[in-house]
């Protein structure tokens, strides 16, 4: 079992950059890829990006490419996302999820919103 919190959402504006913290329990943390995904109210769940249990893969969602950057650090049973750039169309609630063949495991989500 592995709890998931979010934090660092806030309101910016268009240009700015905010890093999301994603913070979870358990002893197994090192052994579960963490995902981001985004969602608006009445929108599908978007992927945005993951990174591999040891951190050495990575993947982005293409709208955030060149923008986004997901880091870990399994000492700290913490994963991070940096936004930069943060345009208006990145507004949303964040959430973490953690897993190994599938996401199981899922966080409250945190808000970010992008002023413009």
């Amino acid at each position: 079992q592995v709890q998931l919190v979010e934090s660092g959402g806030g309101l910016v504006q268009a240009g700015g950059s905010l890093r999301l913290s994603c913070a979870a329990s358990g002893r197994t943390f090192s052994s579960y890829s963490i995902g981001w995904f985004r969602q608006n109210p009445g929108m599908g769940r978007e992927f945005v990006a993951d990174i591999s249990s040891s951190g050495a893969n990575t993947r982005y969602a293409d709208s955030v490419k060149g923008r986004f950057a997901i880091s870990r650090d399994n000492d700290k049973n913490t994963v991070y996302l940096q936004m930069n750039s943060l345009k208006p169309e990145d507004t949303a609630v964040y959430s973490c999820a953690a897993g190994r063949a599938a996401y199981d495991f899922w966080g409250q989500g945190t808000q970010v919103t992008v002023s413009s």
